[in-house]
């Protein structure tokens, strides 16, 4: 078995943070019905890389789902939708906030079709505040909850993480309201309405950047690599490319100095006594550890200090991670699945591993209406006749 087996989810997110959410769901064993525009679908459709005229971005996203079109400013379309919430346990939708209450299919109205309902909402800004109708992207997201101030090189320009950081962030979080939510219900009776913001989201997760500041009243500034709060903690130049070394306590770092770089003087140095101290003088200290691992190659460099029992790694890049016996093999964080357009194609793995109800990739991404016959046929007895006409019409 798996952990949400036997709950359906009705998803109506587009493009990534919502998406990535319903995924998790889905990888979970939760039924998950993805909703679409009809004749348009998803905005991530139209993303690429493409194979065979299908967005494998969309594909990534959307596995683990069954998909269905649906209009739902048509009168019949929201009738349809209707049926289809009476059987859910859990609705996503990433809309501007009260999009869903001007189609007549809010919260407040879907509670009383079924109060069982868990109702989860991501959007830029979140459903009440000054700018909750201000639109949101990601890059938003990382720009006003700070992550761009505090990501890039010293002296850059704020910086932009490799990632869509603030879309998956909150992709996760709603994962986690929707999670809570189903344990209250067992204790409530009713479901409940989950709303995150991207911002939000992003402003929890710079963690210590705000003590930091409550604490000084210092703004935190782009670091590079390095960390404010641990030093030693960096990226440091090998023969041939870098490499992390991260001593997150004193006894990590004597055994640095004395056993790895043979510069136990460095444990008495006035500069580098303490924590604090050595991320002051984080570039003074960084210099020398550097004279030690230029010497050597990035995986020279990271067999000598782990054989010490001190936290090393290299920089991995995407092909190298991708190859790594443990993330890729071992973990399973990529897994291979057969796609109905696309073929063959990789979609990352689960990093949740619940070791009795294992997450599973059973389904790829549907294509666009690929389930209408046997959602609406078969799930809401929908006849064959009207189901071609609602085609017709637009409706699905």
């Amino acid at each position: 078995m798996q952990a949400l087996e036997n709950l359906v989810v009705l998803d109506l997110t587009r493009v990534v943070a919502g998406p990535y959410g319903g995924s998790i769901l889905g990888d979970l064993g939760a039924t998950v019905i993805k909703i679409e525009i009809p004749g348009r679908g998803d905005d991530a459709r139209g993303y690429g890389p493409y194979r065979n005229g299908e967005s494998t971005y969309y594909a990534n996203l959307n596995r683990n789902k069954m998909g269905i079109t649906l209009n739902l400013k048509d009168e019949r379309g929201k009738k349809l939708f209707l049926e289809l919430v009476k059987k859910a346990d859990i609705l996503l939708e990433n809309y501007r906030p009260g999009v869903m209450d001007r189609l007549g299919l809010g919260y407040d109205v879907l509670k009383k079709v079924n109060d069982q309902l868990i109702y989860a909402a991501v959007s830029g800004f979140g459903s009440y505040g000054p700018y909750a109708q201000r639109p949101g992207y990601d890059i938003i997201s990382q720009a006003m909850g700070g992550l761009m101030s505090v990501t890039g090189s010293k002296g850059s320009e704020p910086t932009r993480s490799g990632n869509a950081m603030g879309d998956m962030l909150g992709g996760m979080n709603m994962v986690i309201g929707v999670l809570a939510a189903l344990y209250a219900r067992e204790k409530l009776g009713h479901g409940q309405r989950v709303d995150v913001s991207l911002v939000d989201s992003v402003v929890a997760s710079l963690e210590n950047a705000y003590q930091r500041y409550f604490e000084s009243d210092e703004i935190p500034v782009r670091m590079g690599n390095a960390y404010a709060s641990i030093a030693p903690y960096d990226s440091y130049q090998a023969k041939d490319g870098f490499v992390i070394i991260a001593c997150g306590n004193q006894k990590l770092y004597e055994k640095l100095c004395r056993e790895v770089l043979d510069m136990e003087w460095m444990i008495t140095d006035e500069r580098f006594l303490n924590v604090p101290l050595r991320v002051e003088n984080n570039e003074i200290q960084k210099k020398y550890i550097e004279s030690w691992t230029r010497q050597y190659t990035v995986d020279e460099v990271v067999d000598i200090v782990l054989s010490h029992g001190i936290p090393a790694g290299p920089i991995y890049d995407v092909a190298q991670i991708t190859e790594d016996e443990h993330i890729a093999d071992a973990r399973e964080m990529f897994i291979e699945i057969e796609h109905p357009v696309i073929g063959k194609m990789k979609v990352n793995g689960n990093p949740v591993k619940l070791m009795d109800t294992m997450p599973r990739i059973n389904r790829p991404a549907p294509t666009l209406g690929q389930h209408n016959q046997e959602i609406y046929g078969e799930w809401l007895d929908v006849p064959e006749e009207e189901l071609e006409q609602l085609q017709k019409d637009h409706v699905i």
